[in-house]
């Protein structure tokens, strides 16, 4: 009695931390695939809205409305989501939403006389509840999932889910054009519903049950973040992804099948290789930024120096628009630019919410961060649609820069990140 019997020479606490380092490693495998197969669904549909309705006469703005309900309702969801994580476990939450995108992607599959403004607006609401359900759990879960207490360990696992997340993106951009032109658009909403049900089921049986549950029931009230760091950040993060979006989402692509006369798989496929070449960038920005060999991530100094370069991109091009240069060249090179340096600054971001958030109370302080992230998405959609319609692709770059300027300067609130908050 008191002596331990070896084991292959290790000690029942190593043997432990193993099991629970494989188990971690499994489920975060599983909920990076299924996130994985919800972008795409996401991101085809995006085009899929964009191109087929701008097909049917839609104006700009009235383009860009369709995506209001899916931008608003994400504000919401987040807010709610992150407390409904914490009571019900996030793999609830993320399964809720994939099954709420397969009735979003149906919804739409009806004749064109029933796609009125209103049916198609409350049809993305559905899908925006769906996809921000989906991305608070699958982020939160990585706080949780992750074993080590390294910092530069957590900032290479969400990187590389945030990263991958973004080029399945594109991925799903050049599917739905492409679907699209091939087999029309019902056929190609019927395909994508029926992958993702699929997937569902798969994780369903695959995750644990209660990931993320908080011991005790979490008031409402405490959706609402004290901490004056996510504060701050969830500020940051409003106007950054609103520069995205105000270009992005509306006018280039109208800009790309209009001015420059580009089909359908043309600016499918030049948006997809945008966001897939993205996402590489944020997978890989803990090498970029050549921080691992430290053992910790980005603070709030490397936030502010990465969103000042990224200010003046936007600015540049359309300058270089305004100037005459030939439209193409100009988008091309800038938009790869753009890219480039905004997938770092949202890879920081992304690192920092986790960083800045206790353990028990991530899906909380996730949720928070991400309706500051939508917020900022619905904000940029609206101006794209009308500010492209009267300032054209030039007033919509003037606006991205000034609010990626807005996002610089809340970042002096960022502090640098103490490793032992991180648990």
């Amino acid at each position: 009695m008191g002596i331990r019997e070896p084991h292959d020479g290790v000690d029942s606490k190593s043997r432990t931390e193993f099991v629970n380092m494989e188990q971690g490693l499994r489920n975060y495998l599983v909920v990076t695939g299924g996130y994985w197969a919800f972008t795409i669904t996401d991101g085809a549909i995006r085009m899929l809205v964009v191109l087929y309705f701008h097909l049917l006469g839609y104006s700009p703005f009235e383009v860009a409305m369709l995506f209001l309900f899916y931008e608003f309702f994400g504000v919401i969801t987040n807010l709610v989501g992150g407390w409904l994580g914490a009571r019900i476990g996030l793999n609830l939450t993320m399964h809720i939403g994939m099954g709420m995108q397969v009735v979003a992607l149906m919804a739409l599959t009806v004749p064109d006389a029933w796609l009125s403004v209103v049916y198609v607006m409350a049809a993305q609401a559905l899908s925006g509840i769906a996809k921000d359900l989906n991305k608070m759990s699958a982020k939160a879960s990585v706080k949780i999932m992750v074993t080590e207490d390294s910092g530069s360990q957590l900032f290479k696992w969400v990187a590389i889910l945030t990263g991958s997340k973004n080029a399945l993106k594109g991925g799903g951009f050049f599917i739905g054009a492409a679907l699209l032109e091939w087999i029309g658009f019902r056929a190609a909403l019927g395909v994508l519903a029926g992958m993702l049900l699929l997937v569902l089921l798969v994780t369903a049986i695959l995750l644990p049950s209660g990931v993320g549950k908080m011991k005790s029931k979490p008031k409402f009230t405490q959706v609402f973040s004290r901490i004056p760091a996510i504060n701050w950040l969830s500020a940051a993060r409003f106007f950054l992804f609103g520069s995205r979006d105000v270009w992005f989402v509306v006018g280039l692509p109208v800009f790309l099948y209009s001015v420059l006369e580009w089909s359908f798989t043309q600016v499918g496929t030049f948006m997809a290789l945008w966001v897939i070449g993205y996402g590489v960038v944020q997978a890989s920005a803990p090498r970029l930024l050549q921080r691992g060999h430290h053992g910790r991530g980005p603070g709030g100094g490397t936030a502010r120096l990465w969103t000042f370069i990224l200010a003046l991109l936007p600015a540049a091009i359309a300058l270089s628009l305004q100037q005459g240069w030939p439209a193409d060249t100009v988008i091309i090179i800038g938009l790869v630019l753009f890219g480039m340096v905004f997938a770092v600054n949202s890879a920081i971001h992304s690192y920092l919410i986790l960083a800045y958030s206790d353990r028990d109370k991530v899906a909380m302080s996730v949720g928070f961060y991400y309706m500051a992230n939508a917020g900022g998405r619905l904000v940029g959609t609206i101006l794209s649609g009308w500010v492209y319609q009267t300032q054209g692709l030039e007033g919509c770059l003037w606006w991205s820069s000034a609010f990626v300027l807005a996002a610089a300067l809340l970042s002096f609130g960022l502090p640098e990140v103490v490793d032992n908050k991180q648990d």
